[in-house]
């Protein structure tokens, strides 16, 4: 039997492939009945689509798997705490679980700044477990955080592109 660990462990994977091609290290899996559907990474930097999170392409691609836009009985596993419009996605996606890694307290919308996937004027409302692999998921984050401004610093990257932000 897998577990959300393990199956965070593979959004994890998806995120340090992000890092190695530039983008910010987030990675997300769907799962349904124990079996990966779909599993992504950030690409914003790639395609230059501001849309292009882990959470939405693995969610699109999801729904084209199933061949529905309705992902129920899907659970969704990501490293950071999913933005505004990745909660969104996952309120319209009918997801009713989310676990992730780390929380993000500037552009987090499962609780830390919102909390899109458990309001109750909405539709939907998604059960939310958060904390796994914290230290793991965020380690990620701040070393290639890190590295960016230690490249800006030295004149490695332009200033637009020094730190880019999540959200």
């Amino acid at each position: 039997m897998t577990t959300d660990e393990d199956f965070l462990r593979i959004a994890i994977e998806e995120a340090r492939l992000a890092a190695a091609e530039g983008e910010v290290p987030v990675g997300a899996v769907v799962v349904k009945d124990g079996v990966v559907l779909a599993r992504d990474r950030n690409r914003r930097e790639a395609t230059e689509d501001p849309t292009a999170h882990a959470e939405r392409l693995a969610i699109t691609a999801a729904a084209q798997r199933l061949g529905t836009w309705r992902l129920e009985g899907c659970t969704l596993y990501v490293t950071l705490e999913p933005c505004a419009m990745c909660a969104g996605a996952i309120v319209l996606a009918r997801i009713p679980r989310v676990v992730y890694g780390t929380r993000d307290p500037k552009a987090g919308a499962a609780g830390s700044v919102l909390d899109v996937l458990r309001h109750p004027q909405l539709n939907h409302r998604a059960d939310v477990s958060d904390g796994l692999l914290a230290a793991e998921c965020a380690g990620l984050l701040v070393e290639f955080f890190a590295s960016r401004r230690g490249a800006a610093k030295k004149g490695g990257f332009p200033p637009q592109t020094a730190v880019p932000a999540e959200g």
